[in-house]
């Protein structure tokens, strides 16, 4: 199938879009919007003259894929309509409106919006009833499944388009010690790492400037559980076989074109890379770039007593609030209805989304998730076509999108009043640590360009954020930076215990407006404070000043925390160093990552409720009780940054770097999400960073592209193979310029009655991601032993499992793994030995902590090149060639002393150098004659005008530009006193604190499932 087909022109949507100008609608929403000629349309075999007009710049609609429909599908001819035998202007009583869709393929989910296309031929959708169970058959008897590549069985009605670029949680690590900082989606290698034809690393696309999308899905057949052509090697037959002591070759490359699902992280370079194949489709579904299902279109079990079997959990992997990272034009098209509101169930109050079934010729719909029938508003209605569909359904996209936007009313907001724009809150530690290390001049100098960068909205000219500035030690300092002042004032707040704002006029304001009195104000914060012996520092007052700033400004927002030691001074807070490393491996253990005292979770209980989001920055010198104070940030869907031993010269590119990146992203804020599902599932846990009042909302004071949320899916009824399930999860928040907004994301997954089926679709990069979040959380209650024995049990549950009821029959000595699971050993051995759950005498608490709460916001492609590093080896691939070199196995025995390696976890980066790698390439890269004169541990490369040294600079350069946070690089020099550090990295390797190698765990698994077969 040709997934870049061109794509012809749609007509334009039924309703002006308030961020897109020039689309002119007419009368949506019961509106009169401007005028545009009405597009009629033609009888059921006549021409259509509404789909000859050139489109609104942006605004296209896919053709079918190739191949003939179903046979019961009465196909149109080319040129002509499958419409009924009315013209619009007849139908219109309401707005251009939605249409009734049938439940459309899960394993078939929407991409982003398709690029514009010029002006092209109409190609018509067939539409037809479903196919019956003997077509389906029939069809997939047609697929070949032994080794060879079969193409998957067209779909009749089916658009394609390129996969939406992926935003990914973040993270970063400590500056010295073993981490560095958190990528941006990437993850860990398959043989070819970046190397695969056909799989895009997910990156942030540059906004475009036009936006189109692609019709659903209406007649083709549903396909069972796959809708790709098998891989290399993969087969619907036996199960894969391995020995103990036996690792799989590394896999082939990819057919040209497939997308894994999610999209998958590559697998470690160790086994063949046969997982269902996964070609990208634009139907109503949204699809992998927001968030992989624990399955490939995702049979969850149909039959009840699957509930009791300990197959693989169903959690819906991470969703985030921009499906696109960053929002742009082509973001989910904004729905505006007025006055109305968005149209909802009565009884569930899902929202309107292509999965309604539209009854009585448009006059009712009845609701996808609890079956009932509901009326639909006059302003609303539109006739049915002969298909059942109603005839604007394309024309909406709450009728033919996975994802899209709704503005929402005055009823949505607090107190039944629109949001004011949100407001940043700089708040900069002036101890003496900050003072001394340059932080703070560094600091200022930075802001003073970086204000010009705040976030806003679509092509507005300046952003509607305003900006305040605290400093704080002992005591708070506020500043008033009006516009109309010479030069600023400050005013010092010392009763720390009752804290409260001694300004409201002059403390936010706008950048534009104030820019002298602030560039003032930044060049004398310095100055100021620059011969402080002031060494204590409050934390819990500082946060408690930003939350009341904006209460009192009636408005969400984020602080900005720049704080450098343990609060230990009087106030509200206050904490202690119960730094203990004798507490591990012991039954308090736990206590290490519970937050000291209640203070930090009541106080983010109240953040909240505000609106207001933390970002906090740490620069320790020692022990800080990052457990305690990422409390707040975590609870407030903020980010915690660390800096260990922070020095300017040093570490100066990276904490820029990230501070740039975090006050530009777009954030959405005082945002509350609900997950709905259909009959059979429900959402029974959510992970990520947020807070909870109760079990079915999601409250995030802030949230932004680099966060996840990911959600639990409890199997606790019988499913229906022929409706699947169905998800909608709905976000409710404030956008950047104060726009209160629904953003909706639907999905349709695929159900099974086989365990075979479950086992052939599962996707073991989003089991490992949810299995670590599972345990991180876990350590806060339980003994970290208990914990990694739970996650043990888990994973021999799941495969004894399928070894009793998939595999055939074979000898007990063999270890049989089901085809799409083979790497979920070697994955779970890395979460064993992660520092949280198994920590060397190298790794601190605060490290400990830190890690913690970075993976529980990550996302599945995050937490595979996290728990598994690309190693990449940079002298065996041509000098010349522009592409990514192949990742090897992360293990010491793939080192050749004669080469050069990179190797990145999304955290850290590190360039080990052999002892005896050539003379000429050491003078190539590192400007020095001979191994022995290249300085270990440096950061930065020279820059050297030879195609050697561009060519690893700029793959330092693409591999940061994936990551979320940026990656420091250390120089690692062979049997050098560093090694040791980067070793600890080469995860299938014994570890120094004891930790298995990956054949001693496969070997232990397979123990564990044979005693639970016996």
């Amino acid at each position: 199938m040709n997934v870049n087909q061109s794509v012809p022109p749609v007509p334009p949507f039924g309703q002006p879009q308030p961020i897109y100008p020039g689309y002119h609608q007419s009368s949506y929403g019961g509106q009169s919007g401007s005028t545009a000629p009405a597009i009629p349309y033609g009888a059921y075999n006549g021409p259509v003259p509404g789909y000859q007009q050139t489109p609104p710049q942006g605004m296209s609609r896919a053709p079918p894929s190739s191949g003939a429909p179903p046979a019961s599908t009465a196909q149109a001819p080319c040129g002509q309509a499958a419409y009924g035998q009315f013209g619009q202007g007849d139908v219109q009583n309401g707005p251009s409106s939605t249409v009734q869709m049938q439940r459309l393929p899960g394993s078939q989910p929407f991409g982003s919006p398709l690029a514009p296309v010029g002006n092209q031929p109409p190609v018509l959708q067939p539409y037809g009833p479903p196919p019956t169970s003997a077509q389906v058959a029939t069809q997939l008897s047609g697929m070949q499944i032994s080794g060879a590549v079969a193409p998957a069985p067209p779909s009749s009605g089916l658009g394609f388009g390129p996969p939406t670029s992926l935003a990914s949680a973040s993270g970063s690590f400590p500056n010295s010690g073993l981490y560095g900082s958190y990528p941006q989606g990437q993850a860990p290698p398959l043989s070819q790492a970046q190397g695969h034809p056909g799989i895009q690393t997910p990156q942030r696309s540059a906004p475009s400037q036009a936006s189109s999308f692609t019709p659903p899905a209406s007649g083709g057949p549903r396909l069972p559980s796959m809708t790709g052509p098998l891989l290399p090697g993969q087969s619907f037959g036996g199960p894969s076989v391995s020995q103990p002591n036996h690792v799989s070759s590394p896999p082939q490359a990819l057919p040209p074109g497939t997308q894994m699902t999610g999209p998958l992280g590559p697998l470690p370079p160790m086994h063949s890379p046969q997982q269902p194949g996964y070609q990208p489709q634009q139907n109503g579904s949204f699809g992998p770039a927001r968030g992989p299902q624990s399955n490939y279109g995702g049979p969850y079990p149909a039959a009840p007593t699957f509930g009791s079997q300990p197959g693989p959990p169903q959690p819906l992997p991470p969703k985030r609030l921009d499906p696109d990272a960053i929002p742009s034009p082509a973001s989910p098209y904004v729905v505006d209805h007025g006055e109305s509101g968005p149209l909802r169930c009565n009884r569930c109050k899902a929202y309107m989304c292509p999965f309604m079934q539209f009854i009585e010729g448009g006059r009712r719909f009845q609701c996808c998730f609890c079956s009932c029938i509901n009326d639909v508003p006059p302003q609303y209605f539109q006739h049915l076509d002969h298909t059942g569909k109603r005839v604007d359904a394309y024309d909406r996209p709450e009728l033919s999108l996975g994802s899209y936007e709704f503005l929402a009313t005055v009823d949505y907001c607090k107190n039944n009043k629109f949001p004011s724009p949100p407001a940043f809150i700089f708040m900069i530690d002036v101890s003496y640590n900050a003072i001394r290390t340059g932080l703070v001049r560094l600091l200022c100098e930075e802001l003073k360009s970086l204000l010009d960068f705040l976030p806003r909205e679509g092509g507005a000219e300046e952003s509607a954020i305003r900006v305040g500035f605290v400093t704080y030690n002992k005591v708070l300092h506020f500043y008033n930076v009006k516009s109309s002042l010479a030069q600023p004032q400050m005013m010092v707040v010392s009763d720390v215990a009752d804290m409260f704002v001694p300004l409201l006029d002059g403390f936010l304001v706008n950048v534009n407006e104030s820019r002298a009195v602030i560039t003032s104000l930044l060049d004398q914060i310095p100055e100021m404070f620059a011969d402080t012996r002031e060494t204590e520092t409050v934390f819990v007052p500082v946060i408690q000043a930003g939350m009341e700033a904006l209460k009192a400004a009636e408005c969400a927002g984020k602080l900005f925390l720049f704080h450098t030691s343990l609060p230990i001074a009087e106030a509200p807070g206050k904490l202690k160093n119960r730094d203990d490393r004798k507490l591990i491996n012991t039954d308090k253990e736990k206590t290490l990552f519970q937050p000291q005292t209640g203070a930090y979770q009541t106080l983010a209980k109240e953040c909240v409720a505000q609106g207001c989001c933390v970002d906090l920055f740490l620069f320790p010198n020692q022990y800080v009780d990052v457990a305690t104070l990422s409390v707040v940030p975590q609870l407030t869907g903020g980010s915690v940054y660390k800096y260990a031993s922070f020095q300017v010269e040093n570490d100066q590119e990276r904490f820029l770097s990230d501070l740039r990146r975090d006050v530009q992203k777009v954030v959405g804020f005082d945002a509350v999400m609900r997950v709905r599902t259909s009959t059979g599932i429900r959402a029974v846990d959510f992970f990520g960073a947020f807070y909870m009042s109760n079990t079915t909302d999601v409250e995030l004071a802030g949230l932004d592209g680099d966060k996840t949320v990911t959600v639990e899916f409890k199997h606790d009824d019988r499913l229906n193979e022929e409706s699947g399930a169905l998800l909608q999860c709905a976000l409710l928040y404030t956008s950047c310029a104060g726009q209160r907004r629904l953003r909706i994301h639907n999905l349709a997954l695929n159900c099974c009655t086989q365990l075979a089926d479950l086992y052939r679709n599962c996707e073991t990069d989003t089991l490992i991601n949810y299995m670590a979040k599972f345990a991180y959380r876990g350590v806060l209650n339980s003994p970290v032993k208990a914990v990694r024995d739970t996650l043990i049990t888990q994973c021999a549950q799941i495969l004894a499992c399928y070894r009793k009821n998939c595999a055939s029959p074979s000898s007990a000595g063999q270890l049989i793994l089901p085809e799409c699971m083979k790497l979920l050993p070697v994955y779970l051995n890395c979460v064993l030995k992660s520092d949280v759950l198994q920590p060397g005498a190298e790794v601190t608490t605060d490290d400990r902590a830190y890690v913690r709460q970075l993976v529980t916001s990550m996302d599945v492609t995050e937490t595979n090149v996290f728990f598994y590093p690309r190693l990449l080896p940079l002298t065996k691939s041509p000098v010349e060639s522009t592409t990514e070199p192949p990742a090897v196995r992360a293990s010491e025995e793939r080192l050749s002393n004669g080469d050069i390696y990179l190797l990145e976890n999304g955290l850290n980066l590190f360039l080990w150098v052999g002892a005896s790698v050539q003379q000429g390439v050491v003078q190539s890269l590192f400007s020095v004659s001979s191994f022995s004169q290249i300085t270990s541990g440096l950061s930065v490369l020279p820059v050297l005008d030879n195609p050697l040294s561009k060519k690893v600079r700029g793959l330092i350069d693409s591999l940061r530009a994936q990551r979320s946070r940026y990656m420091k690089l250390t120089v690692v020099k062979q049997e050098d006193k560093m090694e040791m550090l980067f070793k600890h990295f080469l995860v299938e390797d014994k570890s120094l604190s004891g930790g298995a190698s990956y054949v001693d765990f496969l070997c232990h698994m397979h123990k564990e499932i044979r005693q639970l077969l016996s």
